[in-house]
């Protein structure tokens, strides 16, 4: 019966070195179904679009009570939301799309999906150096300032931003395809 606390113990030490071996593989993963051709169903669109909308909400609503505790993290958020609904409008008009008697496939463009996939990455990063130097005790204001809370709210409202604008271009651009095909959308 002792043993089983220290097995606990070496569980629990465990998880983290897991999480950063499995950290890179999640991120590859996500690159490689992030570029993928997918065939667009359109309640799969509807739902994905509706649900990013009360996402963006919550993450608002999230936002402006943090207000109490960090002055600026609506602006980056909005900035964040603005530049990712720049950048999804971009996405749709670099998106390949393809008609076919299946129905309308589309495939998001390499290189927008893997710069995404970099901004993740580097904020992930920047979050251990963050750790780092809290950890030295040698934080520089400096760092703080654009290194702090504002650019993790702004990272969050630019993915926001950017799937939004992209599930609802996609929506669209399948709905105006389908109509040229001669098939009613859902």
């Amino acid at each position: 019966m002792a043993a089983m606390p220290f097995l606990l113990l070496i569980l629990l030490l465990l998880l983290p070195l897991l999480w950063v071996v499995l950290l890179p593989l999640s991120l590859w993963q996500r690159y490689r179904y992030g570029r993928a051709r997918r065939l667009a169903r359109g309640w799969v669109l509807l739902i994905n679009a509706w649900g990013l909308l009360l996402s963006v909400a919550v993450f608002l609503v999230a936002t402006a009570v943090s207000l109490v505790w960090w002055p600026d993290s609506l602006m980056h958020a909005g900035l964040g939301l603005a530049l990712g609904a720049a950048l999804g409008v971009a996405g749709v008009g670099l998106t390949r799309w393809e008609v076919a008697p299946q129905g309308v496939f589309y495939q998001p463009n390499a290189w927008l999906v893997l710069a995404l996939l970099v901004v993740v990455a580097a904020r992930i990063a920047l979050g251990f150096f963050q750790l780092a130097r809290y950890w030295q005790s040698d934080a520089s204001p400096a760092l703080a300032a654009w290194a702090g809370h504002g650019s993790l709210v702004g990272v969050a409202g630019l993915l926001l931003g950017y799937y939004l604008a992209y599930a609802w271009g996609v929506k669209w651009r399948v709905a105006r395809l389908d109509r040229l095909r001669g098939r009613a959308a859902p």
